[in-house]
């Protein structure tokens, strides 16, 4: 079987690399585990002897199969799906906490990590093995080139670092690119709903035109006096470009715009 080109599979082949995702998200007996893109199962089957129960989603035909015929286990639930069409509040039980684990598919890393911080619960933790220059996104600072929209947005539920940088010859195909096994800490303390729900919109807005100022930029969407009253409210020059803020700017602009 042939890894299939269109659907980013890159399949991991170092067994000391699979030992370190499992040790570092640490799942316990009883856990319940999201993975998407389990391939051949090699990382599956750790994960199953940890006693956790396993949610595999595989939007490849012939590997669903393979795993069908050869991986026989009761704590082992394989769904052949698209993993970023998935509705997840129907598939995993409900009410119940999962970690999110898996050597994610590239081709479809932003679209599912978003799928997944859109949740009514996002996971617990989630442990990735993604394309290097990703992982930096996530993982950036402000007034970075990687800082944007997803960085703040992940940034608003977990704590991101980059565990492990990977090289390419560790898989099968070799990636064109780096690799890294990168760790999503949920944080302990997370602002109320309505801004959880409402701060996407507003940042999405921002680092639409990220070389505009801020001033303009939100002025625009959400009027240009409530603009100018919430930033100078916080000190925050109206000529600010987004990739300047920290996550903390814009929760306080996200309650202001909205009278939170």
């Amino acid at each position: 079987m042939r890894p299939g080109r269109g659907l980013g599979q890159n399949f991991l082949l170092d067994s000391n690399l699979l030992d370190a995702i499992v040790r570092l998200s640490n799942p316990r007996s009883g856990e319940i585990v999201l993975e998407v893109g389990p391939g051949f199962g090699s990382l599956t089957k750790r994960l199953l002897k940890t006693g956790a129960t396993v949610y595999a989603v595989e939007f490849d035909r012939r590997i669903a199969e393979y795993l069908r015929s050869s991986l026989t286990h009761e704590n082992f639930i394989l769904t052949e799906d698209d993993a970023c069409r998935v509705n997840y509040p129907e598939l995993l039980p409900p009410g119940k906490p999962f970690r999110a684990i898996a050597n994610l598919p590239y081709s479809i890393s932003t679209v599912f990590i978003a799928r997944m911080l859109e949740l009514p619960e996002v996971p617990e933790s989630m442990f990735f093995m993604l394309q290097k220059e990703m992982a930096e996104r996530l993982a950036a600072k402000p007034d970075s080139k990687a800082y944007g929209a997803l960085t703040i947005r992940t940034q608003l539920y977990y704590d991101v670092k980059i565990e492990k940088n990977v090289p390419p010859e560790v898989f099968f195909p070799p990636p064109e690119v780096d690799s890294a096994i990168v760790g999503f800490y949920r944080k302990q303390e997370l602002p109320d709903p309505e801004v959880r729900r409402l701060l996407p919109g507003v940042v999405k807005t921002a680092f639409a035109q990220r070389r505009k100022q801020m001033g303009k930029v939100l002025a625009a969407n959400y009027g240009k006096e409530k603009t100018a009253e919430v930033l100078a409210k916080l000190n925050i020059e109206p000529e600010i470009r987004p990739d300047k803020l920290a996550l903390e700017d814009f929760i306080m602009i996200t309650k202001g715009l909205f009278d939170l």
